[in-house]
């Protein structure tokens, strides 16, 4: 089991740059570094989208097309962490921003692919 915290959201500028962490917490024999992780987004009614995914060693990162170029998803597996940073952002990324970790191979790009989620952080840009 994993307890995922995220943190790092606010309010921000368009154009700005804002970094966003996910702190896990992994159960007694279990480690961090077992789980694929990924950032999703929401908004209010709407539907998880899928952010971005790293890959368990940190080698292989995917994004969506909308933040390709823009977001950078990273992990520090001696600091059970992951991140996104955020460069350029737009009012369109406005949302609450969710980790997730997954310990199995299923599609990334899938919400219901992930065992573990933390509670959310809102990123909120102004035009």
């Amino acid at each position: 089991q994993m307890l995922l915290v995220e943190s790092g959201g606010g309010l921000v500028q368009a154009g700005a740059s804002l970094t966003l962490s996910c702190a896990a917490s992994a159960a007694s024999g279990d480690s961090f570094i077992r789980y694929a992780m990924a950032w999703f987004r929401q908004d209010p009614g709407q539907e998880r989208k899928f952010v971005a995914s790293i890959s368990r060693p940190g080698d292989t990162t995917h994004y969506s097309e909308s933040v390709k170029g823009r977001f950078t998803i990273s992990r520090d597996n001696a600091k059970n962490t992951v991140y996104l940073q955020m460069n350029t952002v737009k009012p369109e990324d406005t949302a609450a921003y969710y980790c997730a970790g997954q310990s199995g191979f299923s599609d990334y790009r899938l919400p219901y692919s992930y065992d573990y989620w933390g509670q959310g952080t809102q990123v909120t840009v102004s035009s």
